[in-house]
């Protein structure tokens, strides 16, 4: 058997795959299929500071080869997340990743030191929220706000600080080096990519919300260029998400870069996904005399 063990940011992960966030809930539903221990990590709900009920139904849609979504961070906030949530994923044998969210930087703060004290392994600060102090454009989009909240959190925790990116950008190479240069330890994306689906019959968006963020197999692509771009522009590890759904996929993205991978649509079409990626990248090393998975990262070679 190959080692399928990786490191992210100091933290060792006995395999590269995690369930993505907002895609796994707490990984509750999933112990009835097989111990959440056999993942490397399970990359929690986002967690706001204060519980939120997300945005208004339909919030979910079909697309071709992948979903749209915009549930809007429900949640029941970071008092019941360590009250409620973690005392149980502390039992489960896999590293916990908390996926953070916040409309301001203060916001951010305060979660990160609630966190501060906790057995959580490595913070996941989502910036796609919207800055509501700047007008509601997300952190993430621009770098001066990337770098400010990054640095804010870094300064009040001693957690590993992982920064989940928004592909949503003009340069997301720019975005990563900025929030690098911010104190990050590491990135995680992409992010959802943003979209639209219209019912032609009453000529209105199908989700409440008329946008959401798009996710599945038609985002592959452009997750694994992104993945391939900012691995070449840092120097902390990258996590790749985006349109995983077979042990190949995965190959594909720890060799464009990623040091580990996020499974998230493809957990609602089979919700064995994470397992199979899991043996299916071990058979994959095994038949190609790969005895380190960790050795694949960034192995491509361009023309």
């Amino acid at each position: 058997m190959a080692d399928l063990r990786v490191n992210i940011a100091g933290v060792e992960l006995k395999n590269p795959v995690i369930p993505a966030s907002g895609a796994y809930g707490f990984g509750r539903e999933y112990e009835c299929l097989y111990p959440l221990s056999e993942l490397g990590g399970i990359s929690c709900k986002g967690m706001t500071l204060r519980g939120q009920n997300g945005n208004l139904p339909p919030r979910v849609a079909e697309t071709p080869s992948g979903m749209l979504n915009s549930v809007g961070l429900q949640n029941g906030g970071i008092d019941h997340f360590i009250q409620e949530e973690l005392p149980y994923l502390e039992q489960q044998d896999t590293v916990i990743i908390a996926n953070v969210a916040g409309h301001t930087i203060e916001d951010c703060v305060e979660i990160a030191q609630k966190l501060e004290p906790t057995k959580v392994d490595i913070i996941e600060l989502n910036i796609s929220c919207p800055n509501v102090k700047q007008g509601g454009a997300a952190f993430g989009t621009s770098c001066s706000a990337a770098e400010e909240i990054t640095h804010a959190v870094r300064r009040h925790t001693t957690k590993p600080l992982m920064v989940k990116l928004s592909p949503n950008v003009t340069s997301i190479t720019d975005i990563a080096k900025a929030v690098e240069a911010a104190g990050a330890d590491a990135v995680s994306l992409i992010n959802t990519l943003l979209g639209m689906r219209i019912d032609i019959n009453t000529r209105r968006p199908i989700l409440k919300n008329n946008v959401g963020g798009l996710s599945g197999p038609a985002v592959f692509p452009v997750a694994l260029r992104m993945v391939w771009q900012v691995a070449n522009a840092v120097n902390i590890p990258v996590v790749g998400m985006g349109g995983i759904a077979t042990a190949e996929d995965a190959v594909e993205m720890m060799m464009a870069g990623a040091c580990a991978v996020q499974i998230g649509a493809a957990i609602f079409a089979d919700p064995w996904t994470p397992v199979k990626v899991i043996r299916g990248l071990n058979d994959w090393c095994d038949q190609h005399g790969v005895r380190r998975v960790a050795d694949l990262t960034g192995t491509v070679q361009p023309w």
